[in-house]
This record gives structure tokens, sequence and C-alpha cells, in this order.
């Protein structure tokens, strides 16, 4: 009977052993997964990034303008500057030959959507709709598709940034300075606000589609560079990227960090074809 006792307890003991081994390994594969979804993230989302040097992207978005878009490139031409656009389908097919011309001059076209709806509410097909068709116009006007994709407003999911990575081959760009110009507060503000928040690394978010911007781009852009700023594609300061130096103060092991390359969304909260922000 001792015997047989004994055994028991062995028994249990042993299942009691495995038991709490599993326990420990779910914390740790959910530890695990969760940084490879970071990590993931940080891949193919940018706001910015970390360069070493004065450098940044200037990025015009909604166009093109019949009007305003080459008024702008002009500017741009004569200040040997290279931006990057991120177009609106629909605007393509009405005037691709503008949309030829950045790309001839040597600026970058990225795909913004064909009529600027709001992904984080549509269904997958509707949004594969959305860039396809814009990738068709960008591509039937300079030949070439294109690589990058900023949602409108800034708003869409993680799952939605995964799928249209790995499916289409997109980078989502996002920005981590916004002039709020499509409230149109005068090219003084427009200007002053992104001088004041630019710095290395940065991607700089304005629409070709207000005139006040427009008009503020040529004292913008002359005070960026006595600063020393130094202006490439979207896809070239990507390029430039370089590991971030491990600070040196502890940090705290609770604390939470948010990867440097997601930024939130620009204050779109309802998106309407006539007055709300046209990110």
């Amino acid at each position: 009977m001792f015997f047989f006792r004994l055994l028991f307890l062995c028994f249990v003991g042993l299942i009691a052993t495995l038991a709490l081994g599993t326990e420990k390994e779910i914390p740790l594969r959910t530890s695990e997964k969760s940084e490879r979804n970071a990590a993931t993230e940080q891949s193919i989302t940018f706001s910015s990034v970390h360069v070493d040097g004065p450098y940044i992207a200037m990025t015009f978005d909604d166009g093109p303008s019949a009007t305003l878009t080459p008024k702008l490139l002009d500017l741009l031409a004569a200040r040997h500057i290279k931006a990057t656009f991120f177009v609106i389908g629909e605007n393509v097919a009405e005037h691709p030959e503008i949309v030829a011309r950045a790309a001839r001059e040597g600026h970058e076209i990225g795909n913004h959507s064909w009529s600027h709806p709001n992904f984080a509410k549509m269904s997958e097909d509707r949004v594969h709709q959305q860039l396809w068709r814009t990738d068709d116009a960008i591509r039937n006007a300079t030949g070439k598709r294109p690589t990058l994709m900023r949602p409108p407003y800034g708003s869409i999911t993680a799952r939605e940034k995964r799928w249209i990575h790995d499916e289409l081959g997109y980078d989502i760009i996002l920005w981590d300075v916004d002039p709020y110009d499509w409230k149109r507060p005068g090219p003084a503000v427009v200007r002053n606000r992104i001088l004041k928040e630019t710095q290395p690394g940065s991607i700089v978010l304005s629409h070709d589609i207000h005139p006040g911007t427009i008009e503020a781009m040529p004292s913008t852009l002359d005070a960026l560079a006595a600063k020393g700023f130094k202006f490439v594609t979207v896809s070239e300061v990507i390029r430039m990227a370089v590991p971030q130096r491990p600070s040196a103060s502890p940090q705290p092991e609770a604390t939470a960090s948010v990867p440097a390359t997601v930024a939130s969304p620009s204050p779109s909260a309802t998106p309407s074809r006539t007055s709300a922000p046209r990110d």
C-alpha cells in the first residue's frame, strides 16, 4: 500500500511540475510575439527616421492641383530640391502630365488612395481597390509603380498595414511635422510651425492643394536650408536610417516604449470631402 501511495504522489508531483512549466512558457511566447509585431511595425511604418546628418523629407499630399502643383514644382526646381508627392488617384487621372513632370524632375510619387476615404473604416476589398486603381494611374503617368503609401487622414489599422505591405509591397509613410495647413492658418503660421518642429530625419507633411501652403514654401524652404537642412525624398531618408544608440541612463523595467516610427494620425475624426483635413 505504501508503495502505491508513493507512486501516486510522484505522479501528482510530475503533473504539477509540467503544468507550471507550461504556464511559464505562455507569457514568454506572448512576449516574443509582441516583440516580433513591434519589430515588423517599425520596419514598414515610418513617421520619422533616425539619420546621421541634417536630412529631411518634404511631402505634399492630395494633388496634383492643376494650378498650384506646377507652381510648387517651379519653386522646387529653382532650389534644386527633391520632394515626395502623395497623390490622389482621381487627380492623377485628370492631370497625368503634372505627375509625369514631377517624376521626370526627380521627385518621388506615392500612393494616397483614389478618393481619400478613411481606410480604418473600410473592408479589405475596398482598400485594395483604392490602392490598385491609384497604382495604375501613377504607373500610366510615370511608367513606374509607387512603393510608398500614405493612408488618408493617417487612419489605418495594424492589420491593414501588414497586408498592404506584404501583398502590395508598400511602406506606410506617416509624418512627424504637421503645420495643419489644411486649416488655412496663413502662410506665416505654416512656415513657423514647420521651422519650429523640423529636425534631422523629419518627414514634413503639407498639401499642394492650398494656396497658402504654396505661398509659404519659398520662405520656408529657404529658412530650412539656412538652418543647414538637406532635402531628400522619403525613400532616400529611409535608406539613410542608422540604429539609435541606447540611452546611457537605465530604463525602468516596467516602462513600455512606443516605436519611434509610428505616428499618431493628424486630428481628423470625421473625414469629409468638403471640410475635413486632407492628409
